[in-house]
């Protein structure tokens, strides 16, 4: 090779060696201060977009899961409530039994009345209850969308036990909350209707249910139409038709316990049972969906981490090699451009 001035090769290849070793050493240290193995685009731009996908649907997990846990908090107070409900109507029907003690004079019937009444009230209170300005209850009435969170409304039926051991079924008008329960945000691939009782279906008193007239508070009972408005809560003014009947109503409260049967409180009592038994339902099957969606959680971190997390024992030994051949290469450079210098050597 001739000896030249002008041009160092040598020293440029190990220039462009320092260079190429430096990028190789802050890549490293982008990537063990990070944690991640992806610090730029170029690196790997399939994996990137990849994992991106990966972690947006993480976070929309995340945010389904904390809707599992509102959805079951709504459904716990809702129980409460209904709770409450079945131990009113519980005690009305313990009332309404002393009151049936032949040695009970008028007097004492009224005693027992005036709990009634106030009773009715607590009831009326508890079918007002909300979850965040959602009512937990629905009625009979239709619902306006602009009005808080809309139901969805379907028909439902109801299955009870007559007084003569036969099964009867009485539709009424039912209302649910839809949740859903997949990060798709799709009906189709996940979601769960959360029941909104019909609080005055499960407090109406049934004048069409099977059984003789004794049974029944008005049964048989003409221009009434399906016992809907006759309630322990008032919901609505039951009217005049109620008064013709020596029901005694007042504010839409009965006055007097007397005169309803005792089968129309167990009656209640057995609908109640049955909306605490949906309810309790609803709440075992969010919670298997939200054990779904927290396994599916774990296996996207996992896949999002097998692209993105650094391996670091393996990046510290890169680390390491590269950070070893920038001191060389830079000591190599140093070294070649003083190469030149035996032109000089000669011209002395």
């Amino acid at each position: 090779m001739p000896i030249v001035v002008n041009t160092n090769a040598a020293a440029t290849t190990a220039a462009f060696n320092l260079s190429k070793n430096h990028a190789n050493l802050s890549k490293s240290l982008a990537r063990l201060s990070s944690g991640q193995r992806i610090t730029s685009p170029a690196e790997d731009a399939g994996g990137l977009a990849v994992a991106y996908k990966l972690d947006s649907s993480m976070k929309r997990t995340e945010a389904v899961l904390n809707n599992h846990q509102n959805a079951l908090s709504f459904l716990q107070v809702q129980d409460g409530a209904l709770e409450s409900v079945g131990k009113i109507v519980s005690r009305m029907s313990e009332l309404r039994t002393m009151a049936a003690d032949v040695t009970k004079n008028a007097s004492d019937i009224e005693n027992y009345s005036k709990e009634f009444r106030e009773l009715q009230k607590q009831l009326n209170q508890v079918q007002l209850q909300k979850f965040n300005g959602v009512s937990i209850f629905t009625n009979n009435d239709v619902i306006d969308p602009s009005k808080g969170r809309p139901y969805s409304s379907e028909e439902k039926e109801f299955e009870y036990v007559n007084p003569d051991g036969s099964l009867s079924t009485k539709s009424y008008n039912g209302r649910g909350l839809q949740v859903l329960t997949h990060p798709s945000g799709q009906p189709d691939d996940g979601s769960i209707s959360i029941n909104g009782v019909n609080l005055q279906f499960l407090l109406t008193l049934d004048d069409n249910v099977t059984g003789s007239a004794n049974d029944y508070l008005i049964s048989g009972t003409a221009g009434l139409s399906d016992a809907v408005g006759y309630n322990l809560g008032s919901f609505q003014q039951l009217g005049s038709n109620a008064d013709s009947t020596g029901l005694e109503v007042d504010d839409g409260m009965f006055q007097d316990i007397s005169k309803i049967s005792i089968y129309q409180f167990t009656h209640i009592i057995e609908k109640v049972a049955d909306a605490r038994a949906e309810n309790g339902a609803e709440q075992q099957r969010i919670q298997q969906s939200y054990e779904l969606q927290s396994t599916n959680l774990v296996n996207l971190e996992a896949a999002h981490g097998r692209i993105m997390d650094v391996d670091v024992a393996l990046e510290s030994t890169r680390f390491a090699k590269h950070n070893v051949l920038v001191q060389a290469s830079a000591s190599m450079t140093a070294q070649a451009n003083q190469l030149t210098q035996v032109a000089l050597t000669l011209l002395q």
